[in-house]
């Protein structure tokens, strides 16, 4: 075909050239034409699937058998998810990018916030929530001792501590409750206890051979139990907190999309994590009591941030806000205490760092600051149950320089509110050596307990 132009101008017409062509450069120009005809309608094809219209970004039906209330809860799930996507009154992007189906969404989380109510449905959750205490079981794989790793599969003889936290404190809470089975007849779902964060200082293991350890483990269990066989491994559960629980499932992609991850890097943008199938865990630093002058905290701040520069979200953050009067905006260790940096400001701003999660939004909650969260996708703890316009603000990071008009349009009596629901839901975020009512160990149960399977499977 590179003779083309130099045969067309010997001839000197269209139409000679056409006349003048072989057979075979007949046959080679149909087929170039044909493949072109091809990619171009395959595109048309499979474009819609990867970049969904707005109106595919607000489905409001995900399939109901997920959920045992699809209609009630599922919606209002979608719609806290979907939030992030354009949180902001005045969004940069709803302007120029999703205009009329945005518009539509900040109506109705408007709607939702003069509810008033945390919850998305109050009675439905308590009812549900008496029922989960009383019938839900779940089978533990059983591990001895003398395990080669019982220091990854048993839970920490310790206080759980640090930042992940909360991976231990779960297993610790389970492994003692009215919810454990010794009959995986009874069992509504099974728990694979292998601790990310254990495996990852485990030097027999490290980061990097964290995903073998995996996929043997999920051999061993399938060739020693029924149970993961007769599902595929759809009614099992793992529970990690570390961010390195994101790929550890690489070599074992039957866990990946059948298994229930409760995982605290839960970014619906990532491949690896299915909203309603998962559920995120809270990422809560351990703390107990409450701190001083909760209450009657004089917070003369507008909106406080402190962290690492190691995302754009932040580098952004601290570049736009960093010397302004209202809003604190500080990279890296703060030279005056944390705590009242946090007892001090009207709203706590949680920007996403490595991951979509950090312990800020619990940290905010805890000290009765009004979290602000700038993580666009992330899958917000408790989304099924808990109404989070009614207690917190959801920024799109794209809204970040609009942050200070954002914030200031709050007026008085409706930050009041968002405040008060801040501390109506503190309890939903605590850890408790022994679990209390609605502590985050139960409301961990309560989102497994959504994801449990109708359908009993009969053991072999």
């Amino acid at each position: 075909m590179d003779r083309l132009p130099s045969y067309s101008s010997q001839r000197g017409s269209q139409t000679g050239l056409f006349l003048k062509l072989k057979p075979t450069w007949l046959a080679l120009l149909s087929s170039y034409f044909f493949f072109l005809f091809c990619f171009y309608s395959i595109s048309n094809f499979f474009i819609p699937l990867l970049h969904p219209t707005p109106s595919d970004l607000f489905l409001e039906s995900p399939p109901s058998e997920l959920l045992r209330h699809p209609s009630p809860t599922t919606p209002r799930l979608i719609q806290t998810l979907h939030t992030n996507a354009s949180p902001s009154l005045n969004s940069v992007a709803s302007e120029e990018a999703v205009g009329e189906a945005l518009k539509s969404q900040r109506t109705t989380g408007e709607r939702e916030s003069e509810k008033k109510d945390v919850y998305h449905e109050r009675d439905m959750f308590m009812e549900d929530y008496e029922e989960m205490k009383r019938s839900f079981k779940i089978y533990v794989y059983p591990h001895s001792k003398d395990d080669a790793f019982a220091n990854v599969l048993l839970p920490a003889n310790e206080e759980p501590g640090g930042n992940y936290a909360s991976e231990s404190y779960f297993k610790k809470a389970l492994m003692n409750s009215q919810f454990i089975t010794p009959d995986p007849a009874n069992a509504d779902l099974f728990f694979m206890p292998f601790s990310i964060a254990s495996l990852r200082h485990d030097r027999r293991v490290g980061v990097g051979g964290i995903k073998g350890f995996v996929r043997d483990y999920i051999r061993e269990i399938s060739h020693k139990y029924p149970y993961w066989n007769r599902s595929d491994g759809a009614d099992h559960f793992y529970v990690a907190c570390h961010s390195v629980g994101r790929t550890a499932m690489e070599k074992a992609p039957q866990v990946k999309f059948n298994a229930i991850q409760v995982v605290c890097s839960s970014s619906y943008f990532l491949t690896g994590y299915i909203a309603h199938k998962d559920t995120c865990l809270p990422q809560i630093w351990p703390r107990q009591g409450n701190p001083p002058n909760l209450a009657s905290s004089d917070r003369k701040k507008l909106a406080f941030f402190a962290g690492g520069m190691n995302s754009r979200e932040r580098k952004q953050l601290v570049r736009t806000w960093g010397n302004d009067s209202e809003i604190f905006a500080h990279a890296g260790r703060l030279k005056t205490p944390y705590a009242d940096e946090l007892l001090g400001s009207k709203f706590c701003l949680h920007a996403k760092g490595y991951e979509v999660n950090t312990a800020r939004i619990g940290d905010s909650i805890y000290y009765g600051c009004v979290p602000v969260v700038v993580a666009d996708y992330y899958d917000l703890p408790f989304a099924d149950v808990l109404n989070w316009n009614s207690f917190s603000v959801v920024v799109n990071a794209i809204d970040i320089p609009l942050l200070k008009k954002v914030l200031k349009d709050i007026s008085t009596e409706e930050y009041q509110k968002l405040h008060n629901n801040v501390l109506k839901v503190r309890k939903h975020f605590k850890w408790h050596s022994s679990p209390v009512d609605f502590d985050a160990f139960y409301m961990v149960m309560y989102e497994l307990w959504l994801r449990r399977s109708s359908i009993k499977f009969s053991l072999l």
